[in-house]
């Protein structure tokens, strides 16, 4: 791994941490590896109770939680380095985050106790790692791992809302006349996609309400029953709710003309969330990338990540960080800049310093 200026040790971290294959619900032997490699550092290392990674390490009044995932989608891609980028399924989401995390915290800082938390299943409706944690008390400051660029940092995230819709009628003859089942659920679909742009659209993406048809089983039957099954995923934009739509949603499937009879069940739902850009955390990444040569750039993300869940939860200062180009998020071409691999350890170790200094 020649080229970077990180040290060996940190890019042996990021490097053998992708190496180990985690998609989401099936992460024990990377958090096993991870924990390992933690203890070799001086951290205070366990596996928690629902099987994220946890260490801790330093002693003092100020408590910082840097909380990134350990898992991925699906998809393997050969793990290599190629130039000064490491190739390989969760180099950006959300590995290299992780391992900068404890790569950062490493060097302990007198007065302040530093947790890093690999979470699991991220990528899963569940967020399981995440919403253990968010029972437990907050800390001072929290940061969560997600690519961000080294200088940039993320201070909203839109909200998600995945819904299943079932149409379920008689069975009856092919020749029949009239619609099938499954254009019974693509002309629900239809008033429902309608119901979504009407929403009041603001001018960046950030503030658009986004709703797709992600997956559609059409005219299933067992000769006494037709079914349509529609998967429909919308991204919510900060003020609005997600039982709004789900409202909307279900006042449309119940005044639908066909014959068929429809279900709707919410698989997963995460509410938007905004943090202030004048929070003390955040005034500590402006300054730690500034001290790095960089100018520091807030972003709003029109996905979703563990701040869905933590944010309402603890209510303490938080923000996204982490090294990366989250263009790569889930491509065949995921890939991860070791020189911005390196800068963001030193933004993280700035931050970590301001971190303990006294709240002004």
């Amino acid at each position: 791994m020649s080229g970077s200026a990180a040290d060996p040790r940190d890019l042996a971290l990021v490097r053998g941490l992708v190496e180990i294959p985690s998609v989401s619900r099936s992460e024990s032997a990377a958090v096993a590896w991870l924990v390992a490699r933690m203890a070799e550092r001086g951290f205070r290392a366990r596996i928690d109770e629902v099987g994220n990674a946890v260490g801790e390490i330093g002693d003092g009044p100020r408590h910082v939680v840097l909380l990134g995932h350990i898992d991925t989608v699906p998809g393997e891609i050969p793990v290599r380095v190629e130039g000064n980028e490491l190739v390989g399924r969760g180099a950006v989401d959300a590995k290299g985050p992780l391992a900068a995390f404890v790569a950062a915290a490493s060097v302990p800082v007198p007065g302040l106790r530093v947790t890093v938390v690999g979470a699991v299943e991220e990528e899963s409706p569940t967020s399981r790692g995440a919403r253990h944690w968010a029972t437990l008390p907050a800390p001072d400051w929290c940061v969560i791992g997600e690519p961000s660029g080294w200088d940039g940092v993320t201070v909203a995230y839109k909200g998600r809302l995945l819904l299943s819709l079932e149409l379920t009628r008689a069975a009856r003859h092919g020749a029949a006349p009239g619609a099938t089942c499954a254009e019974e659920a693509l002309a629900l679909w239809t008033r429902i996609r309608a119901a979504a742009v009407s929403h009041a659209q603001g001018p960046r993406s950030s503030d658009q309400l986004d709703c797709r048809l992600e997956g559609m089983r059409a005219g299933d039957s067992d000769g006494l029953t037709e079914r349509s099954l529609l998967r429909i995923g919308y991204r919510l934009p900060p003020g609005t709710a997600t039982d709004l739509i789900l409202a909307e949603v279900r006042a449309l499937a119940a005044s639908h003309e066909g014959e068929a009879t429809t279900q709707v069940l919410p698989l997963g739902a995460e509410e938007p969330t905004r943090t202030p850009r004048t929070s003390a955390l955040a005034s500590a990444f402006v300054r730690s990338v500034a001290a790095a040569g960089g100018k520091a750039m807030f972003k709003e993300k029109s996905g979703t990540s563990d701040m869905n869940i933590l944010a309402p939860a603890w209510g303490c200062p938080m923000v996204a960080y982490g090294p990366g180009d989250a263009r790569y998020d889930h491509t065949p071409m995921e890939r991860l800049d070791l020189a911005d691999y390196e800068r963001g350890i030193r933004v993280l170790r700035g931050v970590l310093r301001r971190a303990a200094l006294p709240a002004s």
